[in-house]
């Protein structure tokens, strides 16, 4: 009789944990990358790009760049307003950058000479 009594407390353990599972899967599934100016990559007069999307903290941004020529740097939003680096700013400068989107505001910025002034940042709000 203990056989059975056994088996009646592991089965709802084994329950639960398939069910944790399932809920992990199911949150990293929801994230989602997005391409930063689709297959123009990252470049001038971007600010309008995120208009439409949708974007969850999590979600990851590509940006694609000739790293001669541009960077990005994660801004706060008085950098993103004035195109300039605040210190201590993350600068990437791979050309084939990959960003996780963080819950609230996220701005980012090319910072070589005039880029940003001329369109190249972006501003993404993240649920």
């Amino acid at each position: 009789m203990s056989q059975g009594k056994g088996s009646a407390i592991v089965a709802p353990a084994m329950v639960l944990c398939l069910l944790l599972l399932l809920v992990l899967h199911c949150e990293v599934a929801q994230a989602a990358t997005y391409t930063v100016g689709g297959s123009g990559g990252w470049t001038f007069n971007l600010v309008g790009w995120p208009k439409g999307k949708r974007f969850r903290a999590g979600d990851i941004l590509v940006f694609n760049y000739s790293p001669s020529i541009h960077n990005v740097v994660a801004v706060n939003k008085a950098g993103y307003n004035s195109c300039k680096t605040p210190s201590g700013a993350k600068v990437y400068r791979t050309g084939k950058d990959q960003i996780k989107l963080v819950k609230g505001q996220n701005f980012f910025i090319c910072n070589f000479p005039g880029h940003c002034a001329s369109g190249m940042k972006i501003a993404i709000t993240a649920a």
